[in-house]
């Protein structure tokens, strides 16, 4: 029994999209096109099964990259989690005013932006006995015919919400006339008890279309 669907195609579109740098923290700068994590997560949003793993394969640009500042208003920390004695005796919880640790910080988003993403899942050990490959495909496929998600799918920043739909059966090849080295690119985050690791990728675009490797390059410790 096949472990992998074929290729499954979405198109996204928004008024904005910001998929961060990690190599610039403080002011968010955006990449000139998603990262394969974000991709994943945007499938995930429309399908997402403990069975099931995404893998962002392709991207087509479908509209020119355009670059746009922004001022965004954040803050420096996040509320605390009460602990569990204060949980189970009723105590006073930490509080947290948004007012009073406001930022505004800059970013440097991408604006209009038009993709059809090509992706394929693996079966996880996690699959029970009456889970298959043409059973999530055909889960996935009416989802998004419906529009319908389990979270509102983003573009990098949870308030750049996006817009998905089947990619076009005529034309989702169809792409900008562009070509550009797009440089170390991340792949990916894993994470584990002895450290969190990035995972970084030569992203390079021909003609509008980035291939995405199925594995990364070299990772880099998360300090």
């Amino acid at each position: 029994m096949s472990t992998r669907s074929p290729v499954l195609r979405m198109r996204v579109q928004g008024a904005y999209a910001c998929f961060s740098r990690p190599e610039l923290k403080t002011e968010r700068v955006s990449y000139a096109v998603p990262t394969p994590s974000a991709i994943r997560g945007i499938y995930e949003a429309v399908l997402w099964k403990p069975a099931i793993c995404w893998h962002a394969t392709r991207i087509y640009v479908r509209k020119p990259i355009r670059f746009v500042a922004l001022k965004r208003n954040e803050v420096n920390r996040v509320a605390a989690t009460p602990s569990g004695k204060t949980i189970s005796n009723g105590g006073p919880a930490p509080q947290f005013f948004a007012d009073e640790d406001r930022a505004q910080r800059n970013t440097v988003a991408l604006c209009d932006v038009d993709y059809v993403f090509e992706a394929f899942f693996t079966m996880m050990p996690s699959a029970g006995e009456s889970d298959n490959v043409y059973k999530f495909i055909d889960m996935f496929s009416r989802r998004l015919e419906k529009g319908q998600c389990f979270t509102t799918p983003y573009l990098g920043c949870r308030e750049f919400a996006a817009d998905f739909s089947p990619a076009p059966a005529d034309d989702y090849m169809t792409s900008i006339d562009d070509c550009r080295d797009l440089g170390l690119m991340l792949w990916d985050i894993s994470f584990a008890p002895s450290g969190n690791r990035a995972h970084f990728f030569a992203a390079k675009m021909e003609k509008g279309v980035v291939d995405i490797p199925e594995r990364p390059g070299k990772g880099v410790e998360l300090t």
